[in-house]
This record gives structure tokens, C-alpha cells and sequence, in this order.
């Protein structure tokens, strides 16, 4: 579990909004949809569902968080019913693989926040996670396994100091 820059490429996006506390999302019911979308579309998904964060969960009230659930896609496509379509522009990240408990799923977005500062960067834009598979609860714990990206630059205020 070690941080690490990567530059990612821009990318078409098919998403469903979401509001409220991000532990309630319907990711059963969402993801479906968007691959859904996907074949009616005759488009080409991503192989890996993900979850775009706008608000910080300790600063905003938890039924008040917006997210999207989302699927890369390759191909012309429309938005319909609740899918809506847009790019992913291309952004540095800072990156953190994580498979583990969920009680320590916390632990890891800090010591990315953590590392970014120490390195002289600063967050840009929301947090993305990739879930390069579905949680698993195995001896009555939840594992988690996700990429965890945050879009970065580096901190001008830092270099003038």
C-alpha cells in the first residue's frame, strides 16, 4: 500500500448521480444500469466500476454528499434516463491500492492526503475510486479492494515559501 504518481488519460464517462451518505449507495442497482446503458448504447465499457467523491463526509452532512457511480465507455453515445455522459479530462493523480477491512478504509485516504502534502502537492478535484472488484465479507469482515486516486498539482504557495 504505497502512494504513487500516475497521469491519466482523458476518458469518456457514463455516470448516475447520487445523493446521500456514500455508504448507502445502490451499487447493486446502479451498476447494472450503467452496463446496461452500455449494450443498448452498442458501446465498448471499462472493465472497472467507479465512485467519484465531491464532499468530504466529516464536513458535509452525510445525506447531503454527492456522488457519481460510474464506467468508462469507448464509442458514440447519448445520454438516457438517469445515465448521463460527459469526459474525464486527463489529470495527474495521486494513487493508493487498497485491499482491506473497511474499518480501515480511512486510514488509507489519510496517509494519501498525508504523502501528497509531504511531497509538495496539493488535492485539485474530487476523489475517484476504482473497484477493481466487489467487496467480500469473509470471516464476518468486509474486504475492499479499490484504487483510490486523487487529482493533484503541485502546491504554488509551498514553492513560494
Amino acid at each position: 500500500m504505497r502512494p504513487r504518481f500516475e497521469e491519466r488519460k482523458e476518458a469518456m464517462l457514463a455516470y448516475i448521480e447520487h445523493r446521500g451518505p456514500y455508504d448507502q449507495i445502490p451499487w447493486d442497482e446502479l451498476i447494472p444500469r450503467l452496463y446496461g446503458w452500455a449494450k443498448e448504447q452498442k458501446v465498448m465499457p471499462g472493465f472497472h466500476p467507479m465512485g467519484i467523491y465531491y464532499d468530504d463526509p466529516n464536513e458535509v452532512p452525510r445525506d447531503e454528499c454527492r456522488s457519481d457511480v460510474a464506467i468508462t465507455f469507448k464509442g458514440g453515445a447519448r445520454a438516457a434516463g438517469r445515465v448521463m455522459i460527459r469526459p474525464l479530462p486527463s489529470m495527474k493523480v495521486a494513487t493508493l491500492s487498497f485491499k482491506g477491512p473497511s474499518e480501515e478504509y480511512s486510514k488509507a485516504y489519510k496517509t494519501l492526503g498525508d504523502w501528497i502534502e509531504e511531497k509538495g502537492y496539493r488535492v485539485t478535484g474530487p476523489s475517484i475510486e476504482i473497484y477493481s472488484k466487489m467487496p467480500e465479507v469473509v470471516g464476518g469482515v468486509t474486504v475492499l479492494y479499490a484504487k483510490i486516486m486523487m487529482p493533484v498539482e503541485l502546491d504554488e504557495e509551498l514553492l513560494i515559501s
